[in-house]
């Protein structure tokens, strides 16, 4: 990148962030330092060079002492260890929590085999997405999953509510939000042999997707083997007192490979995997289709429906929706959030919701949503930025190839 580029990565950053949840640009303005949450790791942030910003309510750490292009980097090559405890867990319990949940979301929860999970997006009545999620099958009459922090309160007076209705019926199912628990993201190849050193469960026997409760560093945690990065990794649930112990053990047992990673590197690392921001790439108004997260719907629920919003989403399976999800490179400087795409022929055709420089490629990457028609790979097209058009192409995603442990 050309002089000053990495400062203006790390602010780009900052800004795409913040827009994911509309609630922290006010806050922004508005809210002292005191007012923000904290996290348990806080003060340890803090200690390694954390630079500390607002974002849905929390003071979280963007970068620490390295740049947000060299701790992208070293994820990538060794690993990086995230605190997303600002980030919801919660728990579904009783004989009707599978039923109840697939009243929401467009998962085939039922198809789920015991300690494993899925990406799935909770829906609204005209189809459009709540909020994406992880969720985990750990046995018939239990459920755990994960929702964003800047949905949280809309998320959890959705499913309240629902909750509300679906008891009155007579259904048998309860909650329990994790309050009490904090939330560590260990994510890049050096993950599962550091993480291996603290547990005595084989980890080679967990794969992506799989859900475990075992004892890491003398704490009993929940682990699923998933992440945001593209990298193969673990989000590991763990009592927050046991939090700080734990976030030192990998990185001592790490011998300084895998490194404190911030928001700013967590944000390229999924733009780069081709991940949604919810806030930005998808929203309340998008659809699973529309966002290309149709694979996330199991047979079953296409044939059955159920789910809030399946009328709308099921007819555009059938039909084909208006718009699609796409990835981009283009020339330039790198688009950004609203940035305009035109077709050949300088006609509107969508707009990009997240884009950014690649650490990894070392080039502009970006995604956004446009016609159909104008979505297949190979596609060119113009893309304006601060009133200038500037040359892209469409791609299939992700930009840098995935890792995720998976059976051979």
């Amino acid at each position: 990148m050309r002089g000053g580029g990495l400062w203006q990565l790390g602010q780009s950053i900052t800004r795409r962030l913040a827009q994911s949840d509309k609630k922290v640009v006010a806050r922004r303005c508005f809210a002292s330092e005191a007012e923000l949450k904290k996290t348990v790791l806080y003060d340890f942030h803090v200690a390694h060079g954390g630079k500390m910003v607002p974002f849905a309510g929390w003071s979280m750490p963007i970068q620490y002492k390295d740049s947000i292009m060299d701790s992208t980097l070293n994820c990538r090559e060794n690993g990086g260890l995230f605190d997303v405890s600002h980030m919801c867990g919660l728990s579904l319990k009783g004989k009707d929590c599978i039923p109840f949940l697939e009243k929401l979301v467009i998962a085939d929860v039922v198809g789920l085999a015991p300690g494993t999970g899925t990406l799935t997006v909770f829906t609204n009545e005209k189809g459009g997405a709540i909020d994406d999620s992880v969720i985990t099958k750990v046995k018939d009459d239990y459920i755990y999953l994960v929702v964003n922090a800047g949905c949280r309160d809309k998320d959890l007076a959705h499913i309240e509510e629902h909750m509300k209705a679906f008891k009155a019926k007579g259904g048998d199912v309860s909650w329990h939000i994790h309050d009490e628990r904090s939330l560590l993201a260990l994510q890049g190849p050096l993950a599962a042999p550091v993480l291996q050193h603290l547990t005595k469960d084989d980890l080679s026997k967990v794969y992506f997707g799989e859900f475990k409760m075992l004892d890491i560093n003398g704490a009993h945690c929940f682990l699923t083997r998933t992440g945001y990065t593209g990298e193969d990794g673990f989000e590991i649930s763990v009592p927050s007192e046991y939090a700080l112990d734990l976030a030192k053990a990998i990185l001592e047992k790490s011998e300084g490979k895998v490194r404190l990673t911030g928001l700013g590197a967590r944000d390229s690392l999924r733009l780069e995997a081709g991940l949604c921001l919810y806030g930005n790439d998808m929203e309340q108004h998008t659809t699973p289709v529309e966002a290309g997260l149709t694979w996330a719907i199991g047979k079953r629920r296409r044939a059955e429906g159920g789910f809030l919003g399946a009328e709308v989403i099921l007819k555009q399976i059938e039909e084909g929706p208006s718009i699609r999800r796409v990835g981009l490179f283009s020339s330039g400087p790198p688009a950004r959030s609203h940035s305009e795409i035109q077709d050949d022929k300088g006609s509107n055709i969508g707009e990009v919701t997240s884009g950014g420089f690649s650490p990894c490629l070392k080039k502009n990457i970006a995604m956004g949503y446009v016609k159909s028609g104008s979505h297949k790979a190979g596609t060119k097209v113009k893309i304006v930025i601060r009133g200038k058009s500037y040359d892209g192409t469409v791609t299939k995603m992700p930009f840098v190839p995935t890792k995720y442990y998976k059976p051979s």
